[in-house]
């Protein structure tokens, strides 16, 4: 490979500084991103970084999103990638500026989502001699990062070797276990540059050459070997199986589909969360687990003797607790052998690819369950679902769980809806409805509230109508998600909901150990921030709401007129823990007035 370009037309020399050669080296990593299917990258203004933002502006085929915060930048890179499934770029300038990056970082390291980490820096003699704006950014994310490389100043003499640093990269952040890779880039001033004449850069690998089996590269479906299939038969053969659905359960709509089929036609109840892609108006998909399981009789009752988990873990406590203390013997199946088990009750966890185990399962001559554990099941989905909507729509005004059934039955099929963690999370999965054709994503690697509002607008920039439920809190953590938001041309529909403060902790002992003044102070924590300046500030309309068909009329109407809107649904943490206690005690009283038995 000839390492020196040759010169632009008229040029006498090229290269004529440092700036021309980081110019062609960015370009070159580029365009191996691009044709390795790079389409979308973040940009927070900087300028030691400008010859990537240069080589990334000129790129055909990358969408530049301009973002002016790191932290949020980052997080909207992180939803862009989670709700595309492609790797996303995103690249800052030297000093705290990639430190801002690292709450994004670990959450996608996690969550498994394919993050190429850019961070410029200041050339080597620049460190330890008080240079502005420099830091040590080596290793600065530490194990969050699939992979690390810091390649140095770029040279001329390194021109063969482009290439191979961004194939490196690439088939690391995409590979079987997809996450975050970081290239931290030092460049020396000037850094504008000429990268060559058209053409000039290093050419791509010959067919066959490009590295493709490097380490982390592509994905290789496999499923159980045939050991593990004599063995699981005796597990799962006419016994009481439960298929437990967490994050990431479903790859594809087809995955969903085969994994309901099977389950329905062994008798397997499913108990799927919303991130699963499994929870859909299916018979045997089990929505309200979470109040059922809440009530001892009801959980002694409906005890499985075989738990396949599947996917990610579920945000219920009463569902976990309950699976740990059941006795069942559990299997976890995951693709990248990954389920999460913190009590330690897993007989297995399995590295393979769940939707080759559903054909296995389903080519196997396994006896379905008894009917009668099929038709308890249903029949306890169908007592706790009544009593939950019963409940909810007995109250006029705005409620939380209200608020998050809303959301998600309202958002129109091939919708996208974002979920906080804190409450909203939970009260989607303890009380949504089963609903189909709905991409649901929330921030559960780290299960933080950073860059929530961010990773909305990632997600939005797809182009599918987007929603967010968020509370006040995790809404004012990332309120530089909304820098630019009005000119992005993004749908996307905010739902805060505002009861001033930490509505969570209202339902932890410490409200009732605590004196309510040392409560608020440390726990409650009311900001009295005026959500809707906050928004006209930024150009955003919004309006506030307290009624429950107040917020509906208030969504469906943010969601017909499209771009970015923002709707505050005031609510009261009192009443909040109120209602969620009515709604379980409802659940309790029909599941003993039902007669349920097996």
């Amino acid at each position: 490979m000839e390492p020196h370009p040759p010169p632009e037309s008229g040029d006498t020399e090229w290269p004529r500084h440092h700036g021309d050669v980081a110019a062609a080296y960015c370009a070159t990593l580029v365009d191996e991103w691009t044709r390795r299917g790079l389409t979308d990258a973040v940009v927070c203004p900087g300028s030691r970084s400008t010859p990537m933002a240069l080589a990334l502006a000129a790129a055909e085929g990358v969408e530049v999103h301009v973002h002016h915060d790191e932290r949020s930048g980052s997080f909207t890179a992180l939803g862009l990638a989670k709700a595309t499934g492609r790797a996303v770029a995103v690249l800052c300038t030297s000093g705290t500026a990639a430190v801002e990056f690292h709450p994004a970082v670990v959450e996608a390291h996690q969550a498994y989502v394919p993050l190429l980490v850019l961070t410029a820096d200041r050339p080597p003699e620049l460190h330890g001699v008080g240079a502005p704006q420099t830091v040590d950014q080596r290793d600065l994310y530490g194990r969050s990062v699939r992979w690390y490389c810091e390649p140095g100043p770029p040279d001329l003499g390194g021109a063969p070797w482009w290439r191979d640093l961004a194939r490196d990269a690439w088939v690391r952040t995409v590979g079987i276990r997809p996450g975050p890779v970081h290239l931290n880039l030092a460049f020396r001033e000037p850094l504008v540059g000429s990268p060559g004449a058209p053409g000039s850069l290093p050419p791509p690998a010959a067919d066959g050459e490009d590295g493709a089996g490097a380490p982390g590269a592509g994905s290789i479906p496999w499923g159980l070997t045939d050991e593990m299939l004599a063995a699981f038969g005796h597990l799962l053969s006419g016994r009481r199986v439960l298929v437990v659905a967490g994050e990431r359960s479903a790859a594809s709509d087809a995955d969903a589909r085969r994994w309901l089929q099977l389950a329905g036609s062994l008798g397997w109840p499913v108990l799927a969360d919303h991130l699963s892609g499994l929870r859909r108006p299916v018979t045997g998909v089990v929505t309200a687990y979470d109040p059922l399981l809440r009530h001892e009789p009801a959980a002694l009752e409906l005890e499985p003797e075989t738990v396949l988990r599947v996917g990610g873990r579920s945000s219920s406590k009463a569902l976990g607790e309950w699976l740990a203390a059941s006795g069942a013997t559990q299997l976890g199946l995951d693709v990248r052998g990954d389920v999460p088990d913190p009590e330690r009750v897993l007989a297995e966890r399995l590295h393979v690819d769940p939707a080759m185990v559903v054909d296995q399962l389903a080519a196997m001559a396994l006896a379905p369950a008894r009917p009668a554990w099929t038709e308890q099941w249903q029949h306890a989905e169908s007592v706790a679902r009544d009593a939950v909507d019963r409940v909810v729509t007995s109250h006029t005004e705005a409620t939380e769980p209200g608020v998050a059934m809303d959301v998600a039955s309202l958002l129109s099929d091939g919708g996208q809806l974002v979920v906080s963690s804190s409450m909203p999370v939970r009260d989607l999965e303890w009380y949504g409805a089963a609903r189909g054709d709905l991409t649901v994503m929330s921030n559960r690697g780290a299960n933080g509230i950073d860059g929530v509002v961010s990773t909305a607008v990632g997600a939005a920039l797809t182009g599918a109508p987007t929603a967010l439920l968020v509370g006040d809190v995790a809404f004012l953590h990332d309120t530089n998600g909304l820098l630019g938001l009005a000119r992005r041309r993004v749908n996307l529909v905010v739902v805060v909901v505002h009861n001033d403060g930490g509505g969570i902790f209202s339902f932890l002992p410490q409200r009732e150990q605590l004196v309510p003044r040392t409560f608020e102070q440390l726990f409650g924590t009311p900001h009295g921030v005026d959500l809707l300046a906050l928004c006209a500030a930024h150009g955003i309309p919004a309006e506030e709401v307290s009624s429950r068909t107040g917020a509906q009329a208030a969504i469906v109407g943010a969601l017909t007129r499209g771009g970015a809107r923002v709707v505050v649904v005031r609510t009261g943490r009192d009443a909040n823990v109120a209602l969620h206690r009515e709604v379980h005690a409802a659940v309790a009283t029909a599941w003993d007035r039902s007669g349920v038995r097996r």
